[in-house]
């Protein structure tokens, strides 16, 4: 679209905003442990980004049935918040590239397959809820990523166009997810290579190098679609 522009950038939260993947990973090793299944580190990785019913099925089959499921997730939550309550850090950048964004006036919103209670101990973690005109989570939506329905959905909530959004992503399947959505996408090499994000349209190391001229250049006609 030529006549697209900067008007909003999307969020993930873990791994992106706030640094909690290593808290992810424990809860479902222990839930899973627990069942007699070994979740190693490769495993989550590989499904780092995605909703818990993905995650679930991929550790305990399809066949689960919705009261185990129930409860796993019950306990892999209760695990998790235990044990990001109080140690929660942002990731570097994260939060100064939020300022920067309020100051210019661009719409924010948090996109992620998380729950919503879990958006909120970050966030509020951070002290930087009132930074976000919108929230849009996996529970919200009938497909995880690397479905775009999440991101499609904050966009509508902030009132913006698809093709003038940024999305902001650390996960394989959240690239794809904002790409599906005809959205700009910038990967930071957090939690995955360079060559497995190489979808997105800018890919850093660190937000500390990433400004609001930045994503708005992503825009330009000679910008790398």
């Amino acid at each position: 679209m030529t006549n697209s522009k900067l008007e909003a950038v999307l969020w993930d939260l873990d791994g992106v905003i706030a640094d909690t993947g290593t808290y992810h990973y424990q809860a479902w090793r222990d839930v899973f442990g627990k069942r007699g299944v070994a979740f190693t580190e490769e495993h989550f990785m590989r499904h780092f980004g995605q909703r818990h019913d993905t995650i679930i099925q991929s550790a305990l089959g399809e066949g689960i049935s919705k009261e185990e499921f129930n409860t796993v997730t019950r306990e892999k939550q209760e695990n998790y918040r235990r044990r990001v309550a109080g140690n929660i850090k942002p990731m570097p950048g994260a939060l100064e590239l939020i300022e920067s964004l309020k100051q210019y006036g661009i719409k924010t919103a948090i996109a992620s397959s998380a729950p919503l209670e879990n958006v909120d101990i970050i966030i509020r973690g951070l002290a930087i809820e009132s930074y976000f005109q919108a929230i849009a989570q996996g529970t919200e939506v009938a497909e995880g990523k690397p479905s775009p329905q999440v991101f499609l959905l904050a966009a509508r909530k902030l009132g913006v166009e698809p093709g003038n959004c940024v999305v902001i992503e650390d996960a394989i399947a959240g690239v794809a997810a904002a790409k599906r959505a005809g959205m700009k996408c910038v990967a930071v090499t957090n939690s995955h290579s360079r060559n497995s994000l190489k979808k997105a349209d800018l890919i850093v190391d660190t937000l500390e190098a990433v400004s609001v001229s930045d994503l708005a250049g992503l825009f330009r006609p000679d910008a790398a679609d």
